[in-house]
């Protein structure tokens, strides 16, 4: 007699477990999917972009250009890249502000090069003047059809400077 009483016990519970199962695989209306569980972090640091440039790099930018801090950045919605630096030296970075060099953004993962667009009543969107030590300069790439996304690794070609690896934020 108790044989049969776990006996049944046993199968009532093994059917209501199969009833859940499947049910909780059905999606409906009434029932929306669970959200699939965040994996567990192992480590308790948080994760950080790569360094725009190694020291040997920044070391080369400032005695050869005489320029620092040089960022790439993605703004007004991706449509533009902003390029960015310091001068240090305005003897060694003047190449950077001269108006016949004409610079280019290029990314090689995306297969694109992009340039300074003009508009009519403003010009080229870059400072062009004498540059100044301790001032920040900066240049507006066009990134019509948003090509160019943060992450990328970009380079700035502006007549004899090029900055390789730049990673855009």
């Amino acid at each position: 007699m108790i044989h049969r009483i776990v006996l049944g016990f046993l199968l009532l519970c093994g059917v209501l477990f199969a009833q859940t199962a499947t049910s909780g695989s059905t999606d409906s209306k009434d029932n929306p999917p669970a959200a699939p569980a965040k994996p567990a972090t192992t480590s308790s640091k948080p994760r950080t972009l790569p360094q725009t440039t190694p020291p040997s790099a920044r070391q080369y930018y400032v005695l050869i250009w005489g320029v620092d801090s040089l960022a790439v950045k993605s703004v007004e919605s991706g449509e533009m890249i902003r390029f960015t630096y310091r001068v240090l030296d305005p003897g060694k970075a003047k190449v950077l502000n001269d108006k016949k060099n004409e610079p280019s953004l290029i990314d090689p993962k995306a297969g694109v090069s992009l340039v300074i667009p003009s508009l009519e009543k403003v010009g080229k969107l870059r400072q062009s003047s004498t540059p100044e030590a301790g001032k920040l300069y900066w240049m507006a790439f066009s990134n019509k059809g948003g090509y160019v996304k943060p992450g990328h690794r970009v380079n700035v070609v502006i007549g004899q400077f090029r900055a390789e690896g730049l990673v855009v934020r």
